[in-house]
């Protein structure tokens, strides 16, 4: 019975008050968010900006602008890069930072309702002896203290709004290690091709030389050539073959960079046994958008965006706490004993403080905000300027790199054809072996400058690729976290909500408050 009069006159006075006095301060709370509202910043610098493309032929499909490297026409180049993109522990960290700001923002949003919620009880059994006789007690209680500041002053909606925006700009560097993973595999994969092209070339060349060494060593034994000759063409011969440990040393070290961004160990990779030398072949496609637009959807550019946003919001959490905070406070607790009488004690009621001799800091703390804002503004800025840098340096390198492939192959047939000549003038006594030499040099030049053009133009190929934010949509997709890491942290109940949250489209750049 005492139990039902105090949960009676539980109902009756507290949550009635309670309830009433709450409902007051939330209306009072909806009035008044400090801060500036934040508006996305423009950069009228780079309205009318174009692209350097004179030169390129490009054909315009967005199909596969967020797999570009599918369009470089290799199946074990695409094969790397789509394990890396699963694999790789970068890209493994940067799922598990987008967790970790889902459950930053949750934080955030917490504090918009009861900040403060405390349970307790006790039940305490004793006793004493008296007059000969054993006498025992139980003395119990329970108690429920609640503390709710009311967000009178928007600091907390600007704190899920700080929130929101830096779980956006976690996500942008999500997409950006997307970006920066594929560009990195495809690179060393070319750098690799490159290397195994040039080795060929260095030993193919080796070949020739050392044929040469042999007829100039029979000439002279026969007495028909001079050793001036024997030596010459002994220089050119082993100066050859010392550039082939360097070149294999170079081999070895690209082929380990690519075996551990894909977390394997460092090696030969099996796949890439077959095709040795065959660089990948690849024209540019770009997507049907406006140069501003292309870089809107850069990663990098929207991390900075999404920081500065914010930080916009961090400058109405410090303008709050000029003004009171208001607080809504309430107790209950029941106590008794057996045998005897049990008592019910409650309060409840608003409260405030208000930092009256802190003006000095707290002021000189929102002119710390807002000069951090106007610092991001900048940094915001740069990366548009570097932006466009970038996305034009790649199609200029990528343009006169087309031009000047095109002039080394007509250079190097040339150079075969001059060795040729060479050889027989040789044979029938009409030209000395330094002219042999020096066509030989010429076709070894110029057969390496040509297969480093052609693989320094995949590599144009890819940065453009890179430099207009491509590669990162289909990330949007893939599961943060892979099976194993998922397995163990479902095994904790509260992890579940945030790993099978979907991620926002990847057509869908207006990125705000979660949904």
């Amino acid at each position: 019975m005492a139990w039902r009069r105090a949960e009676k006159m539980l109902n009756d006075s507290f949550f009635g008050r309670f309830l009433l006095t709450g409902g007051a301060c939330l209306v009072l709370s909806a009035c008044t968010v400090l801060g500036p509202d934040y508006k996305a910043p423009k950069v009228p610098e780079m309205t009318q900006w174009q692209p350097s493309t004179q030169g390129i032929s490009s054909r315009t499909s967005s199909q596969n602008y967020d797999q570009w490297w599918i369009q470089l026409n290799d199946p074990t180049l695409t094969a790397l890069i789509n394990e890396a993109l699963r694999k790789n522990p970068d890209v493994k960290i940067a799922g598990l930072r987008l967790l970790e700001s889902r459950a930053q923002l949750g934080i955030a949003e917490s504090l918009l309702g009861p900040q403060a919620t405390i349970g307790s009880g006790e039940v305490i059994t004793g006793g004493q002896r008296r007059d000969n006789r054993y006498i025992s007690s139980t003395n119990y209680g329970a108690g429920f203290n609640l503390g709710w500041e009311i967000d009178f002053w928007g600091k907390f909606q600007r704190g899920v709004e700080s929130a929101d925006a830096s779980y956006f700009a976690t996500l942008a560097q999500y997409d950006d290690i997307q970006v920066l993973m594929a560009a990195q595999v495809a690179q060393i994969y070319v750098s690799i091709r490159t290397l195994e092209a040039r080795l060929d070339i260095t030993r193919s060349n080796a070949k020739i030389q050392r044929r040469s060494l042999e007829i100039t060593e029979k000439l002279f034994l026969s007495g028909n050539s001079a050793e001036l000759d024997v030596q010459q063409a002994k220089t050119q011969y082993l100066s050859t073959l010392s550039s082939i440990p360097q070149l294999e040393t170079s081999l070895r070290q690209s082929q380990n960079a690519l075996s551990v961004l894909l977390a394997r160990k460092p090696g030969p990779l099996p796949e890439m046994a077959t095709n040795t030398g065959e660089l990948p072949q690849g024209n540019l496609s770009l997507v049907s958008e406006l140069p501003a637009d292309l870089l809107r959807r850069r990663p990098d550019v929207r991390v900075a965006e999404r920081q500065l946003a914010a930080q916009s919001a961090l400058i109405g959490v410090a303008e709050a706490e000029l003004y009171p905070s208001i607080s809504l406070i309430g107790s209950v607790g029941i106590s008794g004993r057996n045998g005897g009488s049990n008592s019910l004690s409650w309060a409840a009621g608003p409260t405030f403080s208000w930092n009256l001799l802190d003006q000095g800091r707290l002021g000189n703390q929102v002119l710390v905000q807002d000069a951090r804002f106007l610092q991001l503004h900048e940094r915001y800025r740069d990366a548009v300027f570097q932006a466009a840098r970038e996305v034009d340096d790649a199609a200029t390198a990528y343009a006169n790199g087309k031009d000047e492939i095109e002039l080394l192959t007509q250079t190097g047939e040339a150079a075969n054809r001059s060795l040729d000549i060479a050889n027989t003038q040789y044979r029938e006594g009409m030209a000395d072996f330094q002219r042999v030499l020096d066509s030989q040099r010429a076709l070894f030049n110029q057969q390496e400058r040509l297969v480093n053009s052609r693989g320094a133009l995949m590599r144009d190929l890819i940065t453009l690729y890179k430099a207009l934010g491509g590669g990162w949509e289909k990330g949007r997709q893939r599961p943060l976290v892979d099976k194993e890491t998922d397995a163990h942290l479902r095994e904790r109940d509260d992890w579940i909500p945030l790993l099978d949250a979907p991620l926002p489209a990847a057509t869908d750049l207006k990125e705000g408050k979660q949904q």
